[in-house]
């Protein structure tokens, strides 16, 4: 059977859509992870974007030549015995993880937007995104891509109007609370936002890179979406540095911020934001399933929807921990434990160009 390709602009889609789900597009992770170190965040932000893009296509890379249907494919690769055994473990305990994440991040939403209990939010999410899986890979990709142009457009269009006349006061100590005890500097804090959301991604971009031409696409991809991510990024940082005594202790701090510029501008934020939570979901629940479940074959396809129904049950559960809390104290661990991941991806990548 013909592999079918997939054109650049949808790798770099898929990356960005895989990344900027409920942390990013609420304003949580760029909060916690940047703002809060006033200035220096910036260069932060600049040294998490050069590290997107090449991950990003040290991802694809191996995926593209390894042929990989899961992450589980890449890692086998990229490392034996225990760190392989590690970091399959880690991967796939934090799709779980951020896919309790998003239901929880839905839940936020509308309760903080709507006024609605946050539990109907929690149902609404989870039940999207375990139909989607249940059609299949090609629906997950199609899902992230059409939604991630929407989402830049809106967080660069909202920053903006803020920025402009009311310039970020690049004042720290307004969200001292919102640092993690876990994290100390902006330099760790960008290492770590890579590593953790790296983890995350590899169940997508793995695939991805098998389906992709050439290097060439999978260079063009990750450039972009690195650009994108670091761009998006940007944009969400100087909002919140200029409301940051206002922000500093909401679970959305991005819907505040377009709804101070007009109540129908929040909700259709909302509404995207809805959406990107969703890709986000979409994609940690396939990277879950596909690693327990394997792909889905005649006689395996009843043990995989049980597989993503049980799982989706789980998330919604693990999701009752609060949104903020996941971020603050999940997301930071998680990334300590992918730096042994990034440093074997590292490793194989130079190995496999060496005897090519």
């Amino acid at each position: 059977m013909e592999r079918k390709e997939i054109s650049t602009f949808k790798i770099a889609a898929a990356y960005i859509g895989t990344i900027v789900g409920a942390g990013f597009a609420t304003g949580q992770e760029i909060l916690r992870f940047f703002a809060c170190y006033g200035k220096p965040g910036i260069l932060g932000l600049a040294v998490s974007a050069l590290l997107f893009a090449f991950f990003g296509y040290v991802i694809m890379f191996l995926g593209h030549k390894v042929k990989a249907e899961s992450h589980l494919d890449v890692i086998r690769f990229a490392g034996k015995g225990i760190v392989t055994g590690f970091t399959d473990l880690l991967i796939t305990f934090f799709l779980f993880g951020a896919f309790a994440a998003m239901i929880a991040g839905t839940g936020a939403l509308f309760s903080q937007q709507f006024g609605i209990k946050e539990w109907i939010g929690n149902v609404v999410m989870a039940v999207l995104t375990a139909v989607t899986v249940l059609i299949g890979f090609e629906a997950v990709i199609n899902s992230i891509s059409f939604v991630v142009p929407f989402l830049l457009l809106s967080v660069t269009g909202i920053s903006l109007y803020t920025v402009i006349g009311n310039f970020p006061a690049f004042n720290a100590t307004a969200v001292e609370a919102a640092k993690s005890g876990l994290v100390n500097g902006w330099l760790p804090a960008a290492i770590l936002y890579v590593s953790y959301n790296t983890v995350i991604s590899i169940s997508v971009l793995g695939p991805l890179g098998a389906k992709a031409k050439d290097r060439k696409m999978i260079r063009r991809g990750s450039v972009f979406g690195g650009l994108g991510l670091g761009l998006g990024s940007l944009f969400i940082y100087l909002a919140l540095s200029s409301n940051l005594s206002e922000i500093s202790h909401l679970e959305v701090p991005m819907i505040y911020i377009a709804g101070k510029i007009r109540p129908a501008v929040q909700i259709l934020y909302a509404v995207i934001l809805i959406a990107e939570i969703y890709t986000t979901a979409v994609g940690s629940l396939y990277g879950f399933a596909v690693r327990i479940g394997g792909r889905r074959k005649p006689k395996t396809e009843g043990k995989n929807k049980s597989i993503i129904i049980l799982t989706t049950v789980g998330a919604f559960i693990a999701g009752q921990f609060g949104f903020s809390n996941i971020i603050k104290y999940l997301y930071p661990l998680v990334g300590y434990g992918g730096l042994l991941m990034l440093a074997s991806l590292v490793f194989a990548k130079y190995k496999k160009e060496k005897a090519s």
